[in-house]
């Protein structure tokens, strides 16, 4: 695919003498280690902060507030952060980005009792520089992979592990560190951000990649992205099921499964438990997919994967089952999520060109984000049709969401 808005110059360059296998997998090693301390952080951030502000203030709303704070500019500067990738570097705005999210930290933690502006400032600069840089480790992943011989499945494959992975432990090592050490618990995610940016200083430019000679304008750079990703039905495809599935996730997330939990009289635990089990076999899952996943027909394993990973959730807690079958369903809706997921990241990464990654790579993941703030309210509201009625009807639009991908994508170019 070309795009004609923006003209490409490639510089040839003397092919390199055949590197040993280290060199060539350290671009993507650099990738992988940054994405995983910043994720790490992030993570801890989701348990650390609300709960810091609820046992000092009392309040909930605080903490819902703080967290919006940090949500907000996330996915605002999605919009319009990727012509600056693509002018900058990826490298440059994933260090940058890192490097600030580091000192917001280190503001708070090295503040004894912040009053709440200060917290809710900070946090806004979190969101605001962590958004580019997550979408930067992105746009540098192909590339990385590219350099390091391995198929694209591989890469997306690892970044999936070490997202799942992050996921599971991160949060339960701010759990273990709040109880701890309280506020003190902010040095760590402070160090974790700093480690991120340090890890992603120590790439190299990725040699050999196209750049524009004389790049538009930002307006028009911006618009370039957007017009891509509308012309293109796969990527549309995939962008329309995330604004769904993501919706309905948040929604399920934060109301149906805990007044399923609270109803049939399960704690706070069993619900904890059930997210543990489903991101431990997601990683299990992911990491199979990095070695061996580009051997299998993507649409057949993305169709089992994905309806066995989401609408299976919905389906199990509907009929009522009892809650070892509801743990096992979710141990399986993990597997299918570990499988499915760097499938449709590598669909993505070989469908949009280098030049064009930053811009396209942001606005998918803040048409992804459109619709989470308001799953909470979504799940509320269904809630009046009762639970099970809501729980079947989000299972059969679910199943809907992600059968039309399966239909519409061109899974191999």
């Amino acid at each position: 695919m070309t795009d004609q808005a923006v003209r490409v110059v490639v510089t040839p360059e003397p092919s390199p003498a055949p590197a040993d296998t280290g060199r060539a997998w350290r671009g993507l090693a650099v990738v992988l280690g940054s994405q995983a301390c910043a994720l790490s952080a992030n993570r801890m951030l989701l348990i650390a902060i609300p709960w810091l502000l609820l046992t000092s203030t009392g309040d909930p709303a605080k903490a819902g507030l703080v967290t919006l704070c940090q949500a907000l500019p996330y996915v605002i500067v999605q919009v319009v952060v990727g012509p600056l990738i693509d002018r900058l570097g990826a490298r440059r705005i994933s260090v940058a980005g890192d490097a600030i999210s580091a000192v917001a930290m280190i503001l708070l933690a090295a503040t004894p009792g912040p009053p709440l502006l200060m917290v809710m400032l900070c946090m806004a600069c979190v969101g605001a520089a962590d958004g580019p840089a997550v979408a930067a480790k992105h746009t540098l992943l192909p590339g990385a992979t590219e350099d390091a011989g391995q198929p694209i499945e591989r890469g997306t494959g690892m970044a999936t592990v070490i997202e799942r992975a992050a996921t599971s432990a991160g949060p339960l090592a701010s759990g273990v560190l709040v109880a701890a050490f309280g506020a003190r618990t902010l040095w760590a995610v402070a160090v974790l951000f700093a480690a991120a940016a340090l890890i992603g200083a120590t790439g190299q430019r990725v040699a050999g990649r196209s750049r524009a000679a004389r790049p538009d304008g930002y307006l028009r750079q911006l618009r370039d992205g957007a017009g891509f990703l509308h012309r293109d039905r796969s990527l549309r495809a995939i962008v329309l099921m995330y604004v769904v599935t993501n919706f309905l996730d948040q929604a399920f997330l934060t109301v149906l499964l805990p007044v399923w939990a609270h109803g049939h009289g399960h704690g706070v635990a069993f619900v904890g438990l059930l997210s543990g089990v489903f991101g431990a076999c997601a990683v299990f899952t992911a990491a199979i997919a990095a070695w061996i996943g580009a051997r299998f027909p993507r649409r057949t394993v993305f169709l089992v994967a994905i309806i066995v990973a989401g609408v299976s959730r919905y389906v199990v807690l509907a009929a009522d089952a009892p809650p070892t079958v509801v743990l096992l369903v979710f141990a399986a809706a993990g597997l299918g999520s570990g499988a499915a997921c760097p499938i449709v990241e590598a669909v993505e990464a070989e469908r949009v060109p280098d030049h064009m990654r930053g811009r396209v790579r942001t606005l998918i993941v803040a048409w992804a984000w459109a619709g989470i703030p308001f799953g909470g309210l979504a799940g509320a509201a269904m809630l009046t049709a009762g639970l099970a009625t809501a729980l079947w009807a989000c299972g059969a639009v679910y199943l809907a969401a992600v059968v039309h991908p399966g239909l519409r994508v061109t899974w191999r170019r």
